[in-house]
C-alpha cells in the first residue's frame, strides 16, 4: 500500500463542462495546473464539487486519466469512488489504482439508509478488495447515511483506511473522530466543512477538503501553511475571509454556486449538469459582490 501523508488542504475539484455537457479536457487541465501553481495540497476528482453523481461510470474513467496524467505526481490525486452498492465501489476503485490514483475518498451509500454494522461490513469489504489508502467520507445531509464515531474508531483498525472526511457540519461528530482514532498515529481527519478547518487543525486534525479552493486556492492552501508556521492570528484571519462567500450557498446548491464563482472569476468550466444548474440573478449578484471585494482584499 502507497504509504502517503494524508494533511493540508486538498480541492474537491470541479469538472469543467462544454455546453454539450461534455467534459472540457482542457480546462480541467487548466484547472489541475491552475489549484497546483496556487499551492493547493492535493487534487480530488470526483466529489461533491466534481458533480460525481451525474457522471457516468465511463466518464469518472474519463476524469481520472487525465487528473492523474496532469498531475504527473506533484501532488497527491485523492479519487472519489464511493457508489450506492459495495460490488460497484470496488470496481471503480480497482479502475482507480490501475490509472494510478493516490487515495481514494469513499461516501457512505446513498439514498437508501444503511445501519453501522452495513456500513462497516461496506468499508470493510472495499478495503479488503483494493490495496490503496481510503480515506471515508461522511456527508450525511447528501447521502442519507452518518457514519457514527464509534464506526470510524473500529474501521480505522483496518490498514489501509487512513482518514475520514467529515462533511456532517457538527464540529463535535469531528471532534469525536479525533478522540476516537488518536491512538493510530497516521489517522487524518479532515473537515468536509471549509469554515471548520482551522478548527479542525487546533483541534488535532489534519486539514480539509474545501470546495471554497476552487475559488480561492491560495487563501485555503494558506490556511493550512500559517497554521503550521505557528502564524495563528493569520491562520485565522484566512479562515475568516471566506465567511462573505459561504454566505452565497443560500443561493443554490454549493457546488453550483462554487462553479459559478470559478466561471464569473473568467474561466470557462461551463455549468454543471442540469437539473442542477441554475443559480438567480440575485444569486449571482451577490457572488460576483463577493467576488470584486475579496479581490480589493487579496482573498484569491
Amino acid at each position: 500500500m502507497k504509504n502517503i501523508d494524508i494533511s493540508g488542504v486538498i480541492v474537491p475539484l470541479l469538472t469543467p463542462m462544454n455546453a454539450d455537457e461534455t467534459i472540457n479536457e482542457k480546462e480541467l487541465r487548466n484547472q489541475i495546473n491552475h489549484q497546483i501553481n496556487f499551492g493547493i495540497h492535493g487534487i480530488f476528482p470526483l466529489g461533491t464539487n466534481g458533480e460525481a453523481y451525474i457522471l457516468n461510470f465511463d466518464e469518472k474513467v474519463e476524469v481520472l486519466k487525465i487528473v492523474v496524467d496532469e498531475v504527473n505526481g506533484r501532488v497527491p490525486v485523492y479519487a472519489g469512488t464511493g457508489c450506492v452498492s459495495t460490488k460497484e465501489t470496488i470496481s471503480l476503485s480497482l479502475k482507480a489504482k490501475e490509472i494510478g490514483v493516490d487515495i481514494l475518498s469513499i461516501v457512505t451509500p446513498y439514498f437508501a439508509s444503511a445501519s453501522q454494522e452495513e456500513l462497516y461490513n461496506h468499508f470493510k469489504e472495499v478495503a479488503e478488495n483494493v490495496d490503496l489508502p481510503i480515506v471515508l467520507y461522511n456527508i450525511p445531509a447528501r447521502s442519507g447515511n452518518s457514519i457514527s464515531p464509534s464506526t470510524v474508531e473500529k474501521l480505522s483498525k483496518i490498514q489501509n483506511i487512513v482518514g475520514v472526511k467529515d462533511s456532517s457540519g457538527n464540529f463535535d461528530n469531528m471532534l469525536q473522530y479525533i478522540e476516537k482514532t488518536r491512538s493510530r498515529k497516521d489517522f487524518s481527519v479532515l473537515s468536509g466543512n471549509d469554515s471548520l478547518i482551522l478548527w479542525c487543525l487546533l483541534a488535532g486534525g489534519k486539514g480539509g477538503i474545501a470546495g471554497c479552493a476552487n475559488v480561492f486556492p491560495r487563501t485555503m492552501s494558506s490556511i493550512y501553511n500559517t497554521f503550521l508556521e505557528g502564524n495563528l492570528e493569520e491562520a485565522r484571519r484566512l479562515q475568516d475571509s471566506i465567511r462573505s462567500f459561504r454566505d452565497c450557498f443560500k443561493f443554490g446548491n454549493p457546488n453550483t454556486i462554487v462553479k459559478t464563482a470559478v466561471s464569473l472569476l473568467g474561466f470557462p468550466v461551463g455549468r454543471c449538469r442540469k437539473p442542477f444548474s441554475e443559480v438567480s440573478e440575485e444569486g449571482i449578484e451577490a457572488i460576483k459582490k463577493v467576488l470584486i471585494e475579496n479581490k480589493e482584499k487579496g482573498i484569491n
